[in-house]
């Protein structure tokens, strides 16, 4: 490599500086150097009280390669996942041209051990490989899922932490608490930009709502500290103990509007994410509530019925549920999957709901005690779900069945499940106070 003038004075200022600062060990070398290049010393007398420049160079490169390296494994990943829904690529010819269904199997890739009590709940960042949990212990912890390693603690709350969201862009992050507040983190920096109160009891869940396009208020900031147009989020849901649903603005961190259709214990909230237009509740009652998300009209759109028992969970699909592969080779396909919204209960059911007819598509039953936590699988094509029989189960929405149990994938009950919507992963929480992180194939 062929060096410029201006990089190859850099690097000599960088070596007789670094001679220099060595001392008599390398005062000779200093000397021999300075005069095959008498710049060298003048470019090092006008770098006096700043960082060596050889040191700052140096270390920069392993900086750089980790930051290559990662850039080549979300690479391979995309290929990967590319190649999965396209049946094409390596993976698809290894299997006979065969793209496989992206479920979980025992055992699981990483066990993430440092909560001092339950996990309640998890959420998986949309875009980097960081997953985040809340515990009983009151913390929050962030962890890389990919390599099972802890990362951080953001303290704040002081009691259990029952939920968590992500923006869609996952700049911010927001946590909910026993202590009946609410935490907006900004996900860069790992502070607390703002802490929301309004609710009189515990807070069960929260959601943000999608928005694209937004257009920020005239004033130059936000009182919550939120880039609501970076974030791609305006409104955020918050559920409560206190039979309430509670819609905030979070440019100015108040509540909006107050949902008191509930009689009892609102325990969990869900957001249609592809296009935040729909959202739906469901507790204690127990039904499911399902709202317009125009923050304007705010209208009940139906009331599903059918758990005899606490409803603990709630998912719609996703956006890559229906991506353009698809969607153009299937539209019907795409079109009942958005109409999908699943739901997990105490009377030990996994129910499928049609919100256009508003009636249950089917019921499963396999679990041997109370549903804790549901997700629609990405495809469209599979519904899983944790309880506390300590299984994760998958069940073929198709055939209405169950098509794969993973018996004790915890030691104590499955509290939480998500997935990666791109990525095959999905992470699980349980009692036992772990998390564990599970390859799909």
């Amino acid at each position: 490599m062929v060096l410029t003038d201006r990089q190859r004075e850099d690097l000599h200022a960088g070596i007789y500086e670094y001679l220099v600062n060595r001392g008599e060990a390398f005062e000779a070398a200093a000397k021999a150097f300075v005069e095959a290049d008498p710049k060298a010393s003048q470019k090092k007398t006008n770098n006096v009280g700043k960082t060596p420049l050889l040191e700052k160079k140096w270390t920069a490169i392993p900086r750089l390669q980790k930051k290559v390296l990662e850039l080549e494994r979300v690479v391979a990943q995309s290929a990967k996942i590319h190649a999965h829904r396209t049946g094409g690529g390596d993976d698809a010819k290894a299997n006979g041209g065969v793209s496989r269904r992206m479920l979980p199997r025992l055992p699981c890739s990483h066990t993430l051990q440092g909560h001092s009590a339950a996990v309640t709940c998890l959420k998986v960042h949309p875009v980097f490989t960081v997953v985040v949990s809340g515990s009983e212990d009151g913390s929050v912890k962030v962890w890389d899922h990919e390599s099972g390693e802890y990362m951080r603690s953001l303290k704040g709350h002081t009691n259990t932490v029952n939920s968590l969201a992500f923006t869609p862009t996952g700049n911010y992050l927001a946590s909910c608490s026993s202590d009946l507040s609410i935490k907006l983190w900004d996900f860069s920096t790992y502070n607390c930009v703002r802490t929301l109160r309004g609710h009189d009891h515990t807070i069960s869940s929260i959601v943000f709502l999608p928005q694209q396009n937004i257009i920020p208020s005239a004033s130059e900031d936000s009182s919550t500290g939120m880039d609501v147009a970076a974030a791609n989020a305006k409104h955020l849901l918050s559920a409560s103990r206190d039979h309430t649903v509670k819609l905030w603005d979070m440019e100015t961190g108040f509540c909006d509007h107050t949902f008191t259709d509930h009689t009892d214990w609102v325990r969990t909230l869900a957001v249609r994410s592809h296009d935040g237009a729909i959202w739906a509740s469901a507790g204690n009652d127990p039904f499911i509530n399902v709202y317009d998300a125009n923050v304007n009209t705010r209208q009940k759109l139906c009331e599903l019925r059918g758990h005899d028992h606490v409803i603990e969970s709630l998912s719609f699909v996703t956006e890559e549920s229906f991506g353009k592969d698809r969607a153009g080779s299937n539209a019907k396909h795409k079109d009942t999957v958005r109409d999908y919204l699943a739901s997990g209960s105490r009377d030990r059911t996994v129910r499928l709901w049609s919100l256009a007819s508003a009636s249950c598509l089917a019921v499963f039953s396999a679990h041997e005690n109370w549903v804790k936590a549901v997700v629609i699988h990405p495809s469209g094509n599979y519904i899983i779900s944790g309880g506390d029989d300590r299984t994760i189960r998958v069940f073929d929405i198709k055939a209405e069945r169950c098509l794969r149990t993973l018996e004790n994938a915890h030691g104590h009950f499955v509290s939480s499940l998500d997935m990666h919507h791109t990525l095959p992963i999905m992470v699980s929480g349980g009692i036992d106070q772990l998390l564990k992180t599970w390859v799909l194939d």
